[in-house]
């Protein structure tokens, strides 16, 4: 009997370690197969190629893995559409974005537009905090302070030279406040600054060409955003006649392109700030305000700096300039 009893309890016992271990894999199986919880957010801008947004992209892409986010970037057909940009928003939130991070074509006429939509999901600005509803965040520059840092810098220059403002058109972007800026500066020290709109490449070959035909006049340039300061450079970088008579050339703008220029010499200094930050700083806004961490509205500003082509190769700069995946 005593055998048979000293069997039983080792049945009995044999029988409790499985169900214990089995009661261990089926904890383990709940715990591990809970899903980590998705936020789709989309992502639209004011140009047509995504090329210029690379260190956005990378800030975007790292906290986007951090935070658990499916991320869709969407450029437009038409640059600076600023209708198209509603119709993309209302398309993505119906399509299930979470949230909409939106870089706005034209910040007046988006502010009014986005106030009249009903929207279901929030809105992160890449820019000026917007007074509709359903804008949470605005993350941006001081984009005037960017404009008086041009200023200062043109002031190199002698003011018996001209200084023509290039720009895509005020009423897109920030090119408003950059301009205003610049004035502040240079229209208070005895310079006569000239805006000049700038459509096409031919625009500003026209206006590049006009300080040496039909008679020299050196000029001195400043570029209120990124493409009228790609076009400017371009052309210079192949004549070396158009180089010798714009004295300088300054501009908004961190494209890789851009930064080329500037270690060439074809560009003197630029405005720039740390757009892998914005990136990310944008998407961990997003998802903190979709988990409701988030309910009042917050203005974000960033710090702008002024660089030259000594400033490439520093470590305080390189960085933020070259950042790496």
């Amino acid at each position: 009997m005593k055998r048979v009893e000293k069997n039983r309890w080792l049945f009995l016992a044999f029988v409790l370690v499985l169900v214990v271990l089995y009661l261990l894999s089926s904890t383990n199986l709940i715990l591990h197969d809970k899903k980590t919880e998705i936020f789709p957010i989309s992502v639209i801008v004011e140009k047509t190629s995504d090329e210029d947004y690379e260190k956005l992209r990378k800030g975007m892409d790292r906290a986007a893995e951090e935070f658990h986010v499916d991320l869709s970037f969407i450029t437009l057909y038409e640059p600076n559409d600023q209708t198209q940009q509603f119709q993309l928003i209302s398309r993505e939130i119906s399509d299930g974005a979470r949230a909409v991070i939106l870089s706005p074509a034209n910040p007046q006429e988006a502010g009014m537009g986005l106030e009249t939509m009903v929207l279901n999901s929030p809105l992160i600005i890449l820019g000026n905090l917007l007074p509709a509803r359903q804008v949470k965040v605005g993350i941006s520059i001081d984009y005037q302070e960017a404009g008086r840092l041009l200023g200062e810098a043109a002031r190199e220059n002698s003011s018996a030279l001209p200084v023509y403002m290039l720009t895509e058109g005020l009423e897109y972007g920030y090119a408003q406040e950059i301009y205003d800026g610049v004035c502040q500066v240079l229209e208070g020290n005895g310079y006569s600054p000239v805006l000049h709109t700038i459509h096409s490449p031919e625009d500003c070959r026209r206006l590049i060409e006009s300080t040496v035909y039909p008679q020299k006049q050196a000029a001195v340039l400043i570029a209120l955003d990124e493409e009228s300061l790609e076009r400017a450079a371009r052309i210079m970088e192949y004549s070396t006649v158009y180089a010798e008579n714009i004295r300088a050339l300054y501009g908004i703008g961190g494209t890789t392109r851009l930064l080329n220029y500037l270690d060439k010499g074809i560009i003197r200094g630029m405005a720039v700030h740390n757009w892998f930050d914005e990136g990310y700083l944008s998407i961990e806004k997003a998802v903190s305000v979709i988990q409701g961490e988030s309910w009042e509205k917050e203005e974000i500003t960033m710090e702008v700096y002024y660089i030259t082509r000594d400033d490439l190769r520093k470590p305080a700069y390189e960085k933020m300039l070259y950042p790496i995946d």
